[in-house]
């Protein structure tokens, strides 16, 4: 089971369109916010993902009738939480995610909001965040998180946006 795993896009139709184009087969795209806006373009455009797509509510995402926290079971009893992580104190530390996982007994923390990738597995969880893909804050090209589900286990990675060809 293969997810692509996006956040704060903040209006950059562009970069979002070319991250779901080239990962048309995957099994789930879940944004995690601040991008509601384009987000809603593209599964008007490509309306047959809209079935696979999930999305949470970020800070900038005003007025979106969207949830702050996402649930959803995963294949091989595997289970994740996602949420923008504005709400949970993520530019100072993770602890209140890793809490918010083990309340809903989640092995995967998918969250965006501090425009900075990152990539660990700590304390029985993996946690992801992929960065931005149209504005990061750490020195890095944009990019966003593919993760694979297996009967082994959970790999995350995250990638670079492609330029456009």
């Amino acid at each position: 089971m293969r997810l692509i795993v996006l956040s704060d896009s903040h209006r950059n139709y562009d970069a979002l369109r070319r991250v779901f184009c080239r990962h048309m087969n995957a099994d789930l795209f879940i944004h995690l916010g601040d991008g509601e806006e384009e987000l809603d373009l593209l599964l008007t455009q490509f309306p047959d993902l809209s079935a696979r797509t999930w999305h949470v509510k970020g800070n900038c995402d005003y007025d979106s009738m969207s949830l702050p926290v996402l649930t959803l079971g995963l294949e091989h009893s595997h289970r994740l939480v996602a949420t923008h992580g504005h709400n949970y104190g993520v530019n100072s530390s993770l602890e209140h995610l890793k809490a918010l996982a083990r309340q809903n007994d989640a092995d995967l923390v998918l969250f965006g909001h501090t425009h900075v990738r990152c990539a660990r597995y700590e304390d029985g969880l993996y946690l992801l965040n992929p960065g931005s893909v149209s504005c990061p804050r750490d020195g890095m090209p944009p990019s966003y998180g593919i993760v694979d589900v297996t009967e082994q286990g959970i790999l995350t990675n995250i990638v670079p946006v492609t330029p456009r060809p």
